[in-house]
C-alpha cells in the first residue's frame, strides 16, 4: 500500500534536488532566472525535472515573492475578431517565440469595457499572475498609461503611442511608405483618392488616415471621400459599396488594412469595375494573401512578428533591470503590385 501511494505521489522540488544532486535552493534559482547557477548545473536540474515530470508552481512563486514568469496581453475587443485581424497572429507568434525560449508563458485576456479592463490589469498584477505587459491597440489619450503607472507594472508598447507615453515602445515607422504610396497614385494620374479608415478610437487608424490626407494635400489635391470601417472584410465590403455610390466616384482607394482592401476588390469585381484600370486599390499590412489575389495587391509591408519579438525582448530586459531603449523602430516597406498599376 505504501509503494502504491509513493507511485501516485506528485514529485516535489526535494525529489528534483535529490535526483540532480543539488540543493532545493539551486532548483528554485534555476526556474527563477538561473542567477548564480552554472549552465551545466541548470541543465542537470532541468533534466531531472523533466524525468520526474515536475514543473514549478506559479502560485508558489507568487506566495514566495518570486516572478510569475508570465507576460500579459489584455485585449478590449471581441475574442472572435482575433482570427479576422492579421496583426494579432503575427504579433503573438513573435511574442511566443521569445517567451518559450525564456521559459515564460503568455496570459491572454479579452475584456468588453473599460471598467473590466482596468480590473483585469489590477487583478493580474495584484495576484502576481504576470510580471509585466505588452500593450497594443493603442487609443487616443490612452487611459492605460496612467493605470499601469499607478500599478507599478513593467510595460512595453507594441505600436506608436505618441507623446506622453511613459513606457518603451516598438513602432513600425511606416509614415514614409504611406506618403510614397500616395505619391505613386498621384504620379499614375489619380486625382480623387479615397480612404477606407479603421476605427477612429485606435491611434494607428487615425494615424494612417492623417498620413493619407497630408500626402494628398502635399500633392496639390483635395483628399477624396473617407468611409470609416472596422478592419474586417465585411466592413471593407460595405465601405467599398458606399464609395462606388459617391459622386464623383474615386479612381483610387487606400484601405487601412489588407483585409478590407481584398474584400473591396471582390465588391469591385461584382460591380464590373476593373482594378486598376477603373479604380486602383492599395492596402496596409502585406498579409500573405496580398500577393495571391488578382491582381496582386499593392500594400505597405510591416513585420509584426518582429515587432512582437522585439517588444518581448525589451520587456524581459526591463524585468531583469537592464537598460532598455525608449523607442525602437522596425521599419516598413512599400510593395508596389498590379492593383495600382505599379
Amino acid at each position: 500500500m505504501t509503494e502504491e501511494r509513493d507511485a501516485r505521489r506528485r514529485p516535489t522540488i526535494s525529489d528534483v534536488a535529490a535526483l540532480a544532486g543539488v540543493s532545493k535552493g539551486a532548483v528554485s534559482k534555476t526556474f527563477n532566472g538561473g542567477k548564480g547557477i552554472s549552465p551545466d548545473t541548470m541543465a542537470r536540474i532541468r533534466a531531472a525535472a523533466a524525468e520526474l515530470s515536475w514543473m514549478p508552481s506559479t502560485a508558489a512563486r507568487a506566495v514566495s515573492g518570486g516572478p510569475a514568469r508570465a507576460v500579459g496581453l489584455v485585449m478590449r475587443r471581441p475574442a472572435e475578431l482575433l482570427e479576422l485581424d492579421p496583426f494579432f497572429p503575427a504579433l503573438l507568434s513573435g511574442i511566443e517565440s521569445v517567451l518559450s525560449e525564456a521559459n515564460y508563458a503568455a496570459v491572454l485576456r479579452f475584456v468588453n469595457d473599460a471598467t473590466t479592463e482596468r480590473e483585469c490589469y489590477a487583478e493580474l498584477i495584484g495576484e502576481r499572475r504576470v510580471d509585466g505587459f505588452v500593450l497594443t491597440d493603442l487609443r487616443h489619450r490612452d487611459p492605460r498609461f496612467e493605470w499601469l503607472t499607478q500599478l507599478g507594472a513593467a510595460v512595453v508598447v507594441a505600436g506608436s503611442p505618441g507623446r506622453g507615453c511613459p513606457f518603451p515602445s516598438v513602432r513600425t515607422g511606416a509614415a514614409g511608405e504611406i506618403r510614397a504610396l500616395v505619391r505613386h497614385l498621384i504620379d499614375n494620374g489619380h486625382r480623387t483618392i479615397a480612404h477606407v479608415a479603421g476605427p477612429p478610437g485606435l491611434r494607428h487608424a487615425r494615424r494612417r488616415q492623417q498620413l493619407w490626407a497630408e500626402a494628398v494635400l502635399d500633392g496639390g489635391l483635395t483628399p477624396g471621400p473617407v468611409v470609416v470601417s472596422d478592419f474586417t472584410a465585411d466592413g471593407g465590403g460595405r465601405a467599398t459599396r458606399e464609395l462606388l455610390d459617391h459622386s464623383p466616384r474615386p479612381t483610387a482607394i487606400f484601405y487601412a488594412n489588407d483585409l478590407m482592401a481584398i474584400a473591396g476588390m471582390s465588391v469591385l469585381a461584382e460591380r464590373g469595375v476593373r482594378v486598376p484600370e477603373d479604380i486602383a486599390v492599395a492596402g496596409f499590412d502585406d498579409i500573405s494573401l496580398a500577393n495571391y489575389v488578382t491582381p496582386p495587391l499593392t500594400t505597405v509591408h510591416c513585420d509584426y512578428r518582429r515587432m512582437g519579438k522585439v517588444a518581448t525582448q525589451m520587456l524581459l530586459a526591463q524585468l531583469r533591470n537592464e537598460e532598455v531603449v525608449q523607442q525602437f523602430t522596425i521599419g516598413a516597406e512599400l510593395r508596389l503590385r498590379r492593383s495600382t498599376g505599379g
